[in-house]
């Protein structure tokens, strides 16, 4: 692969990313509300080992520290999401006063330290009270996120201009409502499709409440985008391949950018689309949020909902610490993809690597294993760049180790090692390559 030697772009956004129920812990203090994450843990087999985010990294205590790691980092940038249990525990209706005042002092701490703070609304933890009255397979819960962005805006819209409506739409469909990986673990077709297409709905509601609220916003969604590949060349898994690819790759960038559903899915979800429906969606926003790991490999599967399942990898293909592929060139490929088809600046909201990172007897934390993927990773994303791909900015997953969801605490993504015993935080050896690389950047010094 040949890499372009020029830096990066002047008001290039360097950055690193979080979630709430991932980090934050208290799940029970302060009057927050249960979301349907803490369902999903005491839910036998919903996560490994039993884990919770009950506590996760401790961060709704420990957040000056926190902000201080990325002060040293030198990242210009901060991404994070809301609770919205922690601000309205039952969804709707009464909010909650102390979980508003903790993101008052994460925004304000993030600017003291010359931070600028990336809100995102939603990152996968629904209030349980609103999945009780049906989630997002009823249409009515567009409208409490409306409400719910509403009180974000004219809380926070003073100090944040910079808003993410969703991350990762298909994730939390999929996998909630087709194939039982993630909350509220439903697998039933129609429920998948009603989701699909009221978050839909609730992310053009989103764009206009802060439009309507927040002046000077700019304003994205978070979409995850991997190349689906069939595991081998068969009929059957060539058309698992090609419906995975609407419902992971297609199903919320097309109506939300270009204003219809891709030919499959549209003629699926037909059924509860409402007049007025795809002008309601199709909202303007500024920027493209990409999150991108490693292509995804689809075999037939007649077990699943909807025929399709993952398969692997070739044999032959390198992995990182959790055994996803290791593919520089899908992410280049894919900058180009979004770029052509979407004609949106386009931000890099999460990039990383997994693996059992420990803490040594020395104190250090090595991790070359992650320093690699992120340098060759950072190089096909230049070279996407030279091709014509504009890239404003990219977002290291994550700045902490944390609750990997399914996976409980068995994976550790961050480039700063928590004990999830002691909760002490030690940077990585590539929290160190990361800073390096920023003042490189900033320097205009041509990156490795």
């Amino acid at each position: 692969m040949t890499v372009p030697s020029s830096p990066y772009p002047p008001g290039f956004t360097w950055g690193v990313s979080t979630s709430a129920y991932q980090i934050e812990g208290a799940a029970a203090e302060d009057g927050r509300g249960p979301s349907i994450w803490d369902v999903r843990c005491r839910t036998l087999g919903g996560v490994v080992n039993g884990d919770s985010g009950d506590v996760a990294c401790d961060h709704y205590h420990r957040m000056p520290e926190d902000v201080a790691l990325m002060r040293g980092l030198g990242v210009d940038a901060y991404r994070f999401s809301v609770s919205w249990p922690r601000v309205m525990p039952r969804g709707k209706g009464a909010v909650n006063q102390p979980g508003l005042d903790f993101y008052d002092r994460l925004i304000d701490r993030l600017l003291e330290a010359g931070i600028e703070p990336w809100l995102c609304l939603y990152h996968w933890d629904l209030p349980q009270a609103l999945q009780d009255l049906g989630g997002w397979a009823g249409r009515d819960c567009a409208g409490w996120y409306a409400d719910y962005a509403a009180l974000c805006a004219r809380r926070y819209g003073d100090r944040v201009k910079r808003w993410i409506t969703f991350n990762e739409f298909s994730v939390f469909t999929l996998f909630g409502y087709a194939i039982p990986w993630a909350a509220p673990g439903i697998v039933d077709r129609p429920q998948h499709l009603r989701a699909i297409h009221h978050v839909n709905l609730a992310h053009g509601a989103g764009v206009d409440v802060l439009r309507d609220l927040v002046p000077g916003a700019s304003i994205g969604a978070i979409h995850n985008r991997q190349v689906v590949i069939p595991e081998t060349d068969t009929p059957e898994n060539r058309a698992a391949a090609a419906l995975l690819d609407e419902h992971w790759n297609l199903v919320f960038c097309d109506p939300q950018i270009l204003g219809y559903y891709p030919p499959q899915t549209a003629a699926a979800i037909e059924p509860y689309v409402q007049a007025g429906d795809m002008a309601r969606i199709a909202r303007p926003v500024d920027w493209f949020g990409l999150n991108h790991y490693g292509p995804i490999f689809a075999k037939a599967d007649p077990s699943r909902a909807w025929g399709y399942g993952w398969g692997d990898a070739p044999p032959d293909s390198p992995t990182h610490g959790v055994g996803w592929a290791i593919f520089p060139d899908a992410f280049r490929d894919e900058l180009l993809t979004i770029q052509h088809r979407y004609r949106l600046p386009i931000v890099v909201t999460e990039n990383g690597c997994g693996g059992s990172d420990s803490v040594g007897p020395d104190g250090a934390v090595l991790d070359p294993h992650r320093i690699a993927y992120l340098t060759i990773y950072n190089a096909a994303m230049r070279e996407a760049m030279a091709r014509g791909a504009d890239v404003r900015g990219y977002f290291v997953w994550s700045l902490l180790d944390n609750f990997e969801w399914g996976s409980g605490y068995g994976q550790r993504f961050g480039i700063v090692h928590v004990d999830f015993q002691t909760l002490a935080r030690t940077p990585k050896d590539s929290a160190r390559w990361y800073a390096d690389l920023i003042r490189a950047a900033k320097s205009d010094v041509p990156a490795a």
